[in-house]
């Protein structure tokens, strides 16, 4: 799919969401789920099967959704899935957390962790990371057990690396060269 139409169904699923007045929380819904698929290729590849009906993949969809994600969410991701964008799933989502923190002059932080944080924590991620760098920033929470331990922050084109893999790394590195 070209950058245009990731764009078009980006700003459109954006729309709808403004309109529905629940954009944050289908953002970071949108964003867990886009995720959850890039991480599993079962799952990738049951949503993106071309011999599978379009009821069958909306039903995947429900079942993975209808109780922990609001209805909008569910219907856009419906709707993604039923005409066959399940493959752009990541771009159509990437785009649309763009559009919305554009909207909102939020920056957005893609905050990468052992093991969940708790709102506590990750409001305070927030009040820090908007505070460097001046402006509001929207965290977008992924848990990846290979950082081990500490916190990676990607913010636009910038990478803050506090993980105990980095550490460990550098510690290994520094071992082989001495």
């Amino acid at each position: 799919m070209s950058d245009k139409q990731i764009e078009g169904y980006a700003r459109a699923l954006f729309e709808i969401a403004q309109a529905e007045d629940v954009a944050d929380r289908v953002s970071d819904e949108l964003f867990r789920f886009a995720r959850t698929v890039d991480g599993s290729s079962d799952l990738r590849s049951a949503l993106t099967d071309p011999g599978q009906i379009a009821e069958a993949k909306s039903r995947i969809v429900a079942e993975l959704l209808d109780s922990k994600a609001h209805p909008v969410t569910v219907r856009l991701v419906s709707l993604l899935v039923e005409t066959g964008r399940a493959r752009d799933l990541g771009r159509i989502v990437d785009r649309f957390i763009a559009t919305a923190s554009e909207h909102g002059q939020a920056a957005v932080a893609e905050v990468r962790v052992a093991a969940p944080i708790s709102e506590e924590q990750r409001n305070r991620l927030a009040e820090v990371l908007s505070a460097s760098k001046g402006r509001p920033v929207d965290v977008k929470v992924i848990v990846d057990p290979s950082v081990l331990g500490g916190v990676v922050t990607t913010i636009g084109d910038e990478v803050i690396d506090g993980s105990v893999k980095r550490r460990l790394d550098q510690l290994r590195a520094s071992l082989l060269a001495g």
